[in-house]
């Protein structure tokens, strides 16, 4: 399960939870421009976007490092993640017709093709219009993800999902995404909470009963607190929309911690079995504007920021610097 989100001050800052019951070891990877983005069923990329984004690296069969992106985005402030969309997400198999000529992109090749090449939502969406999403696995032992998308920049976001009639393409207007139901439901849900507020609302149950305002924080009574997917939508839909914080970077990426923070999973609340939990393994935040990636781990709250422009984005070799999971305790005597 995971929660993905944009927040916008002077800059616009993107990114997500990871919740799953355990890690496979992420780092923070940097492809550079010259950095061969290789595919399976089309021609590669030899100069393209610089990316920047946290990702499970592994050999491919060649034996090179392989970073397969969970979320990342580039040097020109497009950014795109991907969430779990179990039992609704539907890839296919590679189509081959003259007559109707795609684009065959695997599941893990789908954010490095898209970055490598967008600057922009609406640059995207051009590409999208002539993509098949393959179920070619990465090799036998990493079979393909289901998945939906999050894409966004400084001004537009959207959501892709392939389910069974198709690909399709969502305005997002909340600059949310959990998990499931389809986004369209997910969206629709929030007409059931239309009422809440951050500020306290009158009486309007019984206006000739003085009904006493005991806490703060009533104008939000009924906001869900669960752990489902559904309601971590509505929860950082309610938290994302209505968050405030100085323009400055460092106050920024601060309150778009506590936006994705609002919906963490906490071991032990969400029991899977064997004696596994879900947990939040980790936040990621990026700077749009600036490209600075951002994280905090579940046992690392410390903010640890990796800028892309403070490498040689000239280069062909992949960057990685792998991610500091342990608590980082700053000791003031």
């Amino acid at each position: 399960m995971c929660t993905a989100a944009v927040y916008q001050t002077k800059n616009t800052y993107f990114g997500r939870n990871l919740d799953l019951e355990f890690s496979y070891g992420e780092s923070i990877a940097i492809l550079p421009h010259n950095y061969p983005l290789n595919f399976r069923h089309t021609s590669p990329l030899t100069h393209h976007h610089a990316i920047i984004g946290v990702a499970y690296i592994t050999p491919d069969s060649t034996g090179q490092d392989y970073p397969l992106l969970y979320d990342a985005i580039n040097d020109q402030g497009l950014g795109m993640a991907g969430l779990n969309f179990v039992g609704n997400a539907i890839l296919r198999d590679p189509v081959n017709d003259p007559s109707h000529p795609v684009d065959n992109i695997t599941q893990f090749e789908f954010l490095p093709w898209i970055l490598g090449q967008c600057s922009t939502v609406a640059e995207a969406r051009k590409l999208l219009a002539h993509i098949n999403l393959c179920n070619t696995p990465f090799n036998t032992n990493l079979p393909p993800s289901e998945l939906h998308w999050i894409i966004a920049d400084v001004k537009d976001c959207i959501v892709v999902e392939a389910i069974a009639d198709g690909l399709h393409v969502y305005d997002n207007p909340v600059k949310v995404l959990t998990n499931n139901p389809p986004f369209p439901e997910q969206l629709f849900a929030l007409n059931n909470y239309r009422h809440l507020s951050p500020t306290v609302l009158d009486n309007t149950f019984l206006p000739s009963v003085d009904l006493n305002i005991y806490s703060r924080g009533m104008g939000s009574l009924g906001l869900p607190g669960d752990l489902t997917s559904q309601s971590r939508f509505i929860r950082a839909s309610f938290t994302r929309a209505h968050s405030i914080s100085p323009d400055d970077p460092e106050s920024s990426i601060s309150q778009f911690f506590h936006i994705l923070h609002s919906v963490d999973q906490t071991r032990g609340l969400c029991e899977l079995g064997d004696n596994k939990y879900e947990i939040t393994v980790y936040s990621s935040g990026y700077n749009l504007n600036a490209g600075v990636c951002y994280y905090t781990a579940y046992d690392n709250h410390q903010i640890t920021a990796v800028d892309m422009h403070r490498v040689d984005l000239e280069g062909s070799a992949l960057v990685k610097f792998p991610m500091l999971t342990t608590e980082q305790i700053n000791y003031q005597n």
